[in-house]
């Protein structure tokens, strides 16, 4: 199959000899002729180092790169444009592919004359030398061609490449899945254009789990088996599951395995909505980890302190990182859940964390005591490269089990009950692939390509920061970032390479976050996650006279397709990754200009949001943005919508019941939907029969189970709050799971309605 062919990895040759006539371009000019025309490989071509640098750190398809040693124009070979100088520019180049690529094959063209000038460490690091006008054309092709076809086979991991060499095989399918290949989609115009769309490979690749060649994800054998056995080497684990249905579906497996019916478990409550799942499945009785907001709402640690270390629960849940991108010293955590006999840490978001050294210490399987079984789960779809749902377990060992391979199959064979209830006997087998592919990405270059992805995030807050200060010294104003101060006063290396740079320091004014004790210093700020603030309110809770919501900037980007990850009320949050690029990053700034000179001109909302207005006439025509933003900035802050959110996230309602109690009420139809109108928490409590989680900011604020009395008053009142700020400003719902909307009114207006559980 072409993608392990020799010619999808082209050879790069650097040299400024290629275009000359003497003896030495016309050899060099040999060797690619019998290269390209005779040996079917392809070649790329730069005369100067510093052109190379670009090639190399834009194509990670290169399967050789061929050095002249002897380069007459070595140019500039580093991102930041620092003047090499000729005479070491080539071992710097070496230095730079080999930082970037560890395995990829160099060879250097020399004189025999030069040898003295190669220095050990250049020697130590290549794959060959060439020698300048000596062998064949022929033989020198075959020499490079040969390190282009090894290193194209290293490239695809195990699993991946018996994929496609089973693939390459073009078998006659007589088994399932029904389309056999591909070929039951072109019985049809739907299918044909259904199949034209997504490609023959991706169509041949979905196979049985009949196919013995790739092993069985259910009982971890043959190539998949040594996938997951890749990744937990990779990711630092005693044992890695491949879970194809999300992390949602990896907590629940962990939970299942682990936790029975009546078991006391420690959960933040800053959970994902699967472990609040998991409570129901399991029978679990929790308690909570209470989150920190500060006033704009951004979600900060959790509070240790109000955690009982005298009690003990089978297991501790613990989100890391948040949201907004607070990461935990899972040292520090631990020591705090010491009462807790397993610790879980949902790492949904945060797969990334072990392949740099500036998030050390703070995510799960850097713990190494070995006191107790830790669990991390990775969303590694989400900042990593595999296939959407395409997730993983990632499990470390205590010490008596680490010791004992009888009790590691012990282990194994009491969970794989659990993953095996969850699993499919018809796995995607694409998503397998992409799950080892992302975990041979990261063991190739991890650290190197997240040092990029760091670099860009910087770089753009730092930008950010530059024109806000600009912009207020002139009189103006302009959007922020939510960052330590550090970001404006050190250089771009200072801040990848130095972690203190990012930790959240006791009573520090950028983070708002004034009612927790940082004094230990136990979270640091995740400086590719990038919550940017609108003007109108900061983290203290002081207001401004003018400000604009983010739900309008983001409405306003999103038309513009830049899409952002979470929008809260005034702040809003995107996501750096690998597939992140600079051209992504200036179009956002030219976008965040283009609304602010909008706001300016006050441009009718008809030409800036013309399908809201279309969908919304009598409310919206004839307003402008900037109307449209001071009218809903003051009825936000008049009517306490943001206050009341925040006061909401703190409040742990008292449990009447357990989440699957509650769940059972609504299996046995023993529920009815009540709208928050006719609630009086005060005088009539209630039982929520399914958790209310509102996004913003996406986090549970009742749980099934939980008593809506005159404690839960603050969230009620929030409830209220959100649904009159709907009708009021109707094309601005937000999304809350456990919230039913009524049918509109005559005058189109809707009732939130809430799922209770009925008196008994």
């Amino acid at each position: 199959m072409d993608i392990i062919g020799k010619r999808s990895w082209p050879v790069l040759f650097v040299s400024d000899q290629m275009q000359k006539q003497t003896d030495e371009g016309a050899w060099l000019r040999d060797i690619v002729h019998v290269l390209t025309e005779h040996n079917g490989c392809t070649a790329m071509f730069c005369s100067a180092y510093g052109d190379a640098h670009d090639i190399i750190y834009s194509h990670e398809d290169l399967g050789t790169i061929v050095v002249d040693w002897e380069n007459a124009d070595p140019g500039r070979v580093h991102r930041k444009n620092e003047d090499m100088g000729s005479g070491n520019a080539g071992a710097r180049l070496v230095d730079y592919i080999r930082g970037r690529n560890r395995t990829i094959p160099i060879l250097i063209l020399s004189d025999r004359s030069s040898i003295e000038s190669i220095p050990n460490r250049v020697l130590e690091r290549i794959n060959g030398v060439i020698w300048k006008l000596t062998d064949t054309p022929q033989f020198n092709a075959g020499r490079i061609e040969r390190t282009v076809v090894e290193y194209a086979r290293t490239v695809l991991p195990a699993f991946f490449r018996n994929l496609v060499d089973y693939v390459s095989e073009y078998n006659f399918a007589w088994h399932t899945p029904g389309h056999m290949g591909g070929q039951g989609f072109l019985k049809s115009p739907s299918g044909t254009a259904f199949h034209k769309f997504f490609g023959e490979n991706m169509l041949r690749a979905d196979l049985s789990i009949s196919v013995p060649e790739l092993g069985s994800l259910l009982d971890h054998s043959g190539v998949t088996g040594e996938a997951e056995r890749f990744s937990a080497r990779v990711f630092g684990a005693d044992r890695t599951y491949y879970v194809l249905n999300g992390t949602s579906t990896g907590n629940q497996i962990v939970w299942r395995s682990q936790v029975s019916p009546g078991d006391a478990c420690l959960m933040d409550r800053n959970c994902h909505k699967s472990l609040s799942h998991a409570m129901v499945i399991t029978g679990a009785r929790p308690d909570y980890m209470v989150p920190m907001r500060n006033a704009l709402g951004i979600i900060g640690p959790v509070d240790f302190s109000s955690v009982d270390p005298g009690r003990s629960y089978v297991m501790s849940a613990l989100t890391n990182s948040t949201y907004d991108g607070i990461c935990y010293d899972t040292r520090y955590a631990a020591d705090k859940l010491r009462g807790a006999g397993i610790l879980h840490f949902d790492e949904a978001w945060y797969a990334y964390a072990r392949f740099h050294p500036i998030y050390r210490g703070h995510f799960a399987m850097s713990l190494d005591d070995r006191s107790r079984l830790v669990f991390s789960t990775h969303s590694t779809h989400k900042l990593l490269t595999a296939f959407s749902q395409a997730s993983m377990i990632h499990v470390k060992f205590p010490r008596a089990i680490h010791e004992s391979p009888a009790l590691q199959d012990d282990f194994h064979d009491t969970f794989n009950e659990s993953y095996m209830m969850h699993g499919s006997t018809s796995p995607q087998y694409s998503m397998v692939a992409s799950l080892e592919v992302a975990t041979k990405m990261m063991a190739d270059n991890g650290t190197t390509a997240h040092a990029d992805i760091l670099e860009e995030a910087i770089e753009l807050r730092r930008k950010i920061a530059r024109i806000k200060e600009e912009e207020t010294a002139a009189g103006d104003w302009f959007f922020d970032i939510w960052q330590p101060d550090s970001v404006t006063r050190k250089t771009t290396r200072e801040l990848v390479e130095d972690q203190g740079n990012w930790a959240l320091e006791p009573g520090a004014a950028w983070h708002g976050f004034s009612k927790v004790d940082l004094s230990e210093r136990y979270t640091m700020l995740d400086p590719i996650k990038l919550t940017f603030l609108c003007p109108g309110v900061d983290v203290r809770g002081v207001w401004a006279d003018q400000g604009v919501p983010a739900a309008v900037v983001t409405r306003y980007l999103g038309d513009k397709g830049i899409v952002c990850e979470k929008t809260d009320y005034y702040s809003w949050l995107l996501l750096n990754s690998l597939g992140t690029t600079k051209g992504k990053q200036g179009t956002l700034v030219a976008e965040l200009f283009r609304f602010r000179e909008l706001y300016k001109a006050n441009a009718p909302l008809d030409t800036v949001f013309p399908g809201l207005v279309d969908d919304y006439p009598a409310r919206y025509l004839g307003l402008g943005l900037r109307d449209h933003c001071l009218e809903m900035h003051g009825y936000i802050r008049s009517h306490g919508l943001l206050e009341n959110m925040v006061r909401s996230s703190r409040i742990i309602p008292d449990q009447a019941m357990t989440p699957s109690d509650a769940y059972r009420a609504i299996v046995r139809k023993d529920i009815e939907f009540v709208p928050i109108d006719d609630l009086d928490p005060e005088r009539d409590p209630r039982v929520a029969a399914v958790m209310v989680v509102p996004y913003p900011p996406g986090i549970p604020i009742l749980m099934g189970g939980e008593e809506i009395d005159e404690k839960a008053l603050p969230i009620i009142e929030y409830l209220r709050a959100r649904q009159d700020f709907e009708n009021r400003f109707p094309g601005y719902a937000g999304d809350i799971h456990g919230v039913d909307r009524s049918e509109p009114a005559a005058d189109g207006t809707c009732r939130f309605e809430v799922m209770l559980v009925k008196r008994r």
